[in-house]
């Protein structure tokens, strides 16, 4: 069980909302409320028509639904993702930092096809809208893996800053299931599935389109934890991709008013496109406020391997005697505790995971990379 959570902790978690979570099942339920973004262009990745929960001849990005509970983000996008392993490539702005312009040095996850988007060293990469700093990225493909059986792939990275960070290919799942994949490397839990039968939405071609009204596509959970736990809004920039990445569709949410497909994704630059190629999910955070920061607080991860699994165990230092600071841990948990006679406060998690562990009313981050 976790340590060093005192009462204050109970109901409090990173992200608060209330309300009922989505069913992960590729079905858009009423709980994400309203559309976040339409689709506004034809598709040139062709106009899927099959009606199968799985297999499907075309890729179309209908429309963006999102909602936080508990400390998870459900994310929804509406339409299809073709059967040939073309990509619904999805980027999260979530946190301070992260990158305009797509680097040429970070993660190397799906055979290192995040880095063919970025600076191949000519000084290009696949630049989003003024406003909008990656700070993650998921990629989802699916198709056959052999005798007729459909299969469902992502894989998550971090963006930092300076590049580098952490990869996970997450595993394989399948059409219309409770979002669980297997066979990767997913300590955090994140779900994702599809439900691809939907035949309505866009029409194929380059023209202006109205994608409104689908409620089937992919959908996924993403614990804060693999968001850097988030305290404020979270944009989102999701798009089809070719195979390898490499071939960027007129299928963007937010739309580009009508226009041939993108190509070639290093020369790609959404500020130069009118609108916002992103959409904005509100009510990041919440609840895990400190009572007062005095400006000379410092943050210290440690972690280490314990009988009750990874141990990771924060430390403020400077902080204001009795005062309750809020830390947010690396599994998405907000817990309040107050500092000692010497402005000390220790927490721990055990077991804990990686990820980044804040203090959020203060501004204070951390990393923590369990053993």
């Amino acid at each position: 069980m976790r340590s060093g959570i005192s009462a204050l902790a109970v109901g409090l978690m990173g992200g608060l909302a209330f309300g009922q979570a989505p069913t992960i099942d590729g079905t858009a339920d009423a709980e994400y409320g309203a559309a976040l973004a339409v689709q506004n262009t034809s598709t040139q990745f062709g106009d899927a028509n099959m009606g199968l929960v799985d297999f499907c001849n075309g890729s179309e990005a209908d429309v963006g639904y999102a909602v936080i509970v508990d400390g998870v983000l459900y994310l929804h996008i509406a339409g299809n993702l073709e059967s040939n392993y073309n990509h619904m490539d999805i980027f999260i702005d979530s946190v301070p930092g992260g990158q305009n312009k797509l680097r040429g040095d970070n993660p190397d996850v799906d055979f290192n096809n995040l880095n063919r988007m970025g600076d191949d060293g000519s000084g290009n990469g696949l630049t989003f809208d003024a406003g909008f700093e990656a700070d993650i990225f998921m990629t989802v493909a699916g198709g056959d893996v052999g005798g007729g059986t459909y299969g469902l792939f992502s894989n998550w990275a971090q963006i930092l800053t300076d590049g580098g960070g952490e990869g996970r290919y997450l595993g394989q799942g399948g059409a219309v299931t409770d979002g669980a994949l297997f066979g990767g490397n997913n300590p955090n839990g994140i779900l994702v599935t599809i439900d691809n039968s939907n035949t309505a939405g866009v029409l194929g071609g380059n023209g202006l389109d109205d994608g409104s009204g689908v409620t089937t596509g992919i959908e996924i959970a993403i614990p804060f934890a693999d968001l850097g736990n988030p305290t404020g809004d979270i944009k989102v920039c999701a798009f089809v991709n070719g195979l390898s990445h490499d071939f960027l569709a007129n299928q963007v949410l937010g739309g580009i008013g009508g226009g041939e497909n993108l190509g070639e994704p290093r020369n790609v630059n959404f500020a130069n496109i009118g609108g916002d190629q992103f959409f904005t999910v509100s009510g990041g955070g919440g609840g895990c406020d400190s009572d007062a920061c005095n400006g000379s607080e410092t943050l210290t991860i440690k972690v280490r391997a314990k009988g009750c699994g990874c141990l990771v165990k924060a430390i403020i230092k400077g902080g204001t005697p009795d005062a309750n600071y809020g830390v947010l841990t690396s599994s998405g948990e907000c817990v309040l505790k107050a500092a000692n006679a010497r402005g000390k406060v220790a927490v721990k998690e055990c077991p804990g995971v990686s990820g980044t562990v804040s203090v959020p009313s203060c501004g204070l981050s951390g990393i923590a990379t369990c053993p």
